[in-house]
């Protein structure tokens, strides 16, 4: 496996403006397979899931209860609130088979009450039939791209196992929107985050996806999630090559 960390200054981290979108490092965009701005109730799941990762279409998501926390849709806001007794993270995951994307989405770290939990933390997950496939994470340090191993199973959880993570040390403030970008084409994949970007290769990327996956440790809010056909982008070996490169520990 090879994991490298980009830090790339001429990123846009700001918000979306009119049409204009965030530049992407080793892709281009092609068609847009799905697009929801969290304005009117999700479209439920329809088909026979098979765990959390395949077999379905449309949103899968907690409305209630504290095993894994819920999520609350308002003013274009998709909100993931994990309540202080939940066993694992809020998440919601969409239904949709794919291969090469670009996921993009907006991501906001909300406000801590002052008598709550401070720390807040995001990730947006591709999975394939089975479990994980890549995710970017985020919290107020910063952002990591994460990689899972197929040949690496929790005897546990029965879960494929991270494999180490490159990691952008770039504070996150609380209530400012931020713009994740996470490109997914062959056995590589591109995260990109307020003007860094981490890169990783692993087989496993090449295997169809079957869903996207969001989740938040605490409070965290999504807007705008888009995802597109990625097409190959002849300017790759260049701004891989140009960018400054630290390399992470090798996987186990």
């Amino acid at each position: 496996m090879k994991l490298s960390l980009f830090l790339l200054a001429a990123f846009s981290s700001a918000l979306l403006v009119a049409d204009e979108l965030p530049k992407t490092l080793m892709t281009t965009r092609g068609k847009l397979l799905y697009s929801e701005d969290f304005s009117k109730p999700l479209a439920p799941f329809t088909g026979k899931p098979m765990g959390f990762a395949s077999g379905f279409s449309g949103w899968r998501y907690n409305t209630g209860g504290i095993k894994g926390g819920n999520w609350q849709q308002n003013d274009g806001t998709f909100k993931g609130v994990e309540h202080p007794d939940a066993h694992h993270p809020a998440t919601a995951s969409y239904g949709i088979q794919f291969k090469d994307a670009i996921i993009q989405c907006d991501v906001r770290l909300d406000d801590a009450p002052a008598n709550g939990r401070l720390y807040r933390s995001f990730f947006v997950k591709a999975t394939d039939t089975r479990d994980y496939v890549c995710a970017l994470m985020g919290g107020q340090s910063g952002f990591s791209m994460v990689p899972y191993d197929d040949t690496r199973i929790n005897p546990a959880t029965k879960q494929r196992d991270k494999n180490p993570a490159a990691v952008a040390k770039a504070p996150i403030k609380l209530g400012e929107w931020h713009t994740v970008v996470m490109e997914i084409m062959g056995d590589e994949v591109v995260g990109s985050m307020d003007g860094q970007s981490a890169t990783f290769s692993n087989p496993l990327i090449s295997k169809d996806k079957h869903s996207i996956m969001l989740g938040v440790g605490t409070e965290a809010s999504f807007r705008n999630l888009k995802v597109w056909e990625a097409l190959p982008n002849a300017e790759w070996p260049k701004n891989k090559e140009s960018a400054a490169v630290a390399k992470a520990p090798a996987g186990k």
